[in-house]
């Protein structure tokens, strides 16, 4: 939905309903309730004034318009999502983006005012988004120049993934005494393979964190914690293609079935070939 139209329809919704609108009513107090540009907030108070809804006075100030009591044919307007969910939103869009940008391989440096722009919220809403996509490695700070999206090098990820390999097969042999039997359950619960007439779905890659917790050694947690998330990032976004999502829960339920037996070789060929080839990004042209 355009910035413009669920501010505009958000806003009516209250308006008709007899419920609160932000105040103090100007746009600068708008743009900052929905954390947002001017541009979307001007847009959508022309659309309210030109349906009847708030009216300028002489000083240009915004008033509201005896508000209209809704009769009982009427249904309730339907609550529209607010500026926190619709910041998440805007969040998961930017990764999704610049996971994609940051595949091409090329460093590119972002503007916070453009970016902002870009996406339709203010400068300030996005500068925290940057902010914790600097946690995740996804981007870093350089000053006076703006933030650099880091490029994707496939030497890197491949050194990483061979880390990881000898680390998670580390955690592994020292989580194996540990293990509890409902909570690996849970997890082969949640890899549950979608049926053919599904077209949502959803992977499940708590197994690699519960290994690495239940091994309870502080050095292979801090090599996760530097140098997972930008990774993690990648694995997700390979995981959007159905496909590869079916092949991870696949391999996901076998390692945990294998584990839930007590067959502790088996799992681990399976948890190796798993973090080694489960990665067509490595194979990608753009990567």
């Amino acid at each position: 939905m355009h910035l413009a139209t669920y501010i505009q329809q958000d806003l009516a919704a209250r308006l008709r309903s007899g419920r609160e609108v932000p105040e103090p009513l100007t746009l600068a107090a708008l743009a900052r309730h929905y954390q947002v540009s001017l541009t979307p907030v001007r847009q959508a108070v022309d659309g309210l004034v030109a349906q009847g809804l708030l009216a300028r006075g002489p000083d240009r100030r915004l008033r509201v318009v005896a508000r209209r009591v809704r009769t009982r044919s009427e249904k309730t307007p339907a609550l529209l999502p607010g500026p926190a969910e619709r910041s998440q939103a805007v969040l998961q869009q930017l990764t999704a983006d610049l996971v994609q940008r940051s595949l091409e391989g090329e460093p590119v440096f972002l503007r916070e005012e453009a970016t902002a722009a870009r996406y339709g919220v203010s400068r300030w809403a996005m500068r925290n988004m940057l902010q914790h996509l600097a946690g995740s490695g996804l981007v870093e700070h350089v000053p006076r120049r703006g933030w650099r999206l880091r490029p994707f090098c496939r030497e890197q990820m491949q050194a990483f993934l061979e880390v990881r390999e000898a680390l998670e097969l580390k955690a592994l042999e020292l989580a194996w005494p540990r293990l509890e039997p409902q909570e690996l359950k849970q997890i082969l619960r949640r890899n549950r393979l979608p049926r053919r007439d599904e077209t949502r779905f959803q992977v499940d890659e708590s197994l690699h964190e519960y290994l690495i917790q239940k091994a309870d050694n502080d050095y292979i947690r801090d090599f996760f914690r530097r140098h997972g998330p930008y990774y993690m990032l990648l694995f997700r976004w390979e995981d959007q293609q159905r496909h590869i999502a079916v092949q991870t829960i696949r391999q996901h339920r076998a390692i945990l079935q294998a584990m839930l037996r007590g067959q502790k070789g088996k799992a681990r060929r399976l948890l190796s070939h798993h973090i080694r080839h489960n990665h067509p990004i490595l194979n990608s042209p753009q990567a």
